[in-house]
């Protein structure tokens, strides 16, 4: 362990190279960790080039995490289990690398399984089923990816009525039916459903229909919750950075090994990031020397 200059304070730095990080393999090569996200259509457009909530989550995590979207546009808890039910799936699904690779899953379901169950069967699931399901996706997490990674379940948000009708009538015109196959009553049940599970479980839990919609320390409403929404279902740039940085407050919160911290002075992530659990990948630039530069690349586990 020796010092380095960092924000313009000189820290301890940390060996570079530690198994929990980094997972050793039979052959003796190492594997980066990663992040793993379920979910829907919400999860699948995180990576949005405006912003997204797993792209700002990647961003969080450089150099320590690779963070790995396995979101399915459309997709109820129930048609995420057929798919993993194959043989394919499963592989896409779970096979990331040896047991302790994946450090975190988020589990982000609802948003469809709350569909109304006259006006769209095909995706609603009852909510019981609901539950059920997502207590069988954490099962498989746990069965394939190993019991001691840590798993968050994520609620539906709300859902913005204004905001469907709009999209309703820009998608199909005069043959909008102006019902709504999607409520924030719905989706409200769905949430609540998600925190049961949660708290059966033991897991953490993102109560986004809630904390969307009102301020967590007064518990007044946010008056500008539906701009959360860029159609009233899914998340606009402003509700992207809500979620990465609801999500992100929770890691630190609940999964401390985890938290990731810029550097107190510039804010910086890229060359001055702190974390208990994680070591950075390879060493920082300063720390290589210009006479020597092999002299930084000696592993240190």
């Amino acid at each position: 362990v020796r010092g380095r200059r960092s924000c313009g304070v000189v820290e301890q730095s940390q060996p570079w190279v530690t198994t929990e990080t980094l997972i050793g393999t039979e052959t003796g090569t190492m594997t980066r960790g990663k992040i793993l996200l379920l979910g829907d259509s919400i999860t699948q457009m995180s990576f949005s080039p405006e912003g997204g909530w797993g792209a700002r989550l990647s961003d969080r995590y450089q150099r320590r995490l690779d963070v790995i979207n396995r979101g399915f546009s459309g997709y109820n808890t129930s048609w995420l289990l057929e798919y993993a039910a194959t043989e394919d799936g499963r592989s896409d699904l779970f096979d990331h690398g040896p047991v302790g690779v994946v450090k975190l899953v988020t589990v982000f379901f609802g948003a469809n399984d709350a569909s109304h169950a006259e006006l769209n069967g095909r995706q609603h699931v009852p909510i019981e089923v609901y539950k059920s399901n997502l207590k069988k996706i954490v099962g498989l997490v746990r069965d394939n990816i190993g019991e001691k990674v840590s798993v968050v379940l994520i609620s539906p948000p709300p859902v913005c009525h204004d905001g469907r009708l709009r999209f309703q009538r820009e998608r199909y015109g005069d043959k909008a039916t102006g019902k709504l196959e999607r409520t924030l009553e719905l989706s409200g049940k769905y949430s609540r459903a998600a925190g049961v599970v949660a708290q059966e479980l033991g897991l953490p839990f993102l109560d986004l229909w809630t904390t969307m919609q009102f301020d967590e320390s007064s518990g007044e409403e946010r008056g500008n919750w539906r701009g959360y929404l860029s159609d009233g279902l899914h998340l606009s740039p402003e509700g992207n950075e809500f979620v990465a940085e609801a999500l992100l407050g929770l890691i630190d919160k609940q999964i401390p090994a985890l938290s990731v911290m810029p550097c107190p002075i510039t804010g910086n992530i890229n060359s001055a990031s702190t974390c208990a659990g994680l070591e950075r990948i390879a060493p920082w630039h300063d720390e290589i020397g210009a006479k020597h530069p092999g002299d930084a690349f000696s592993k240190k586990v």
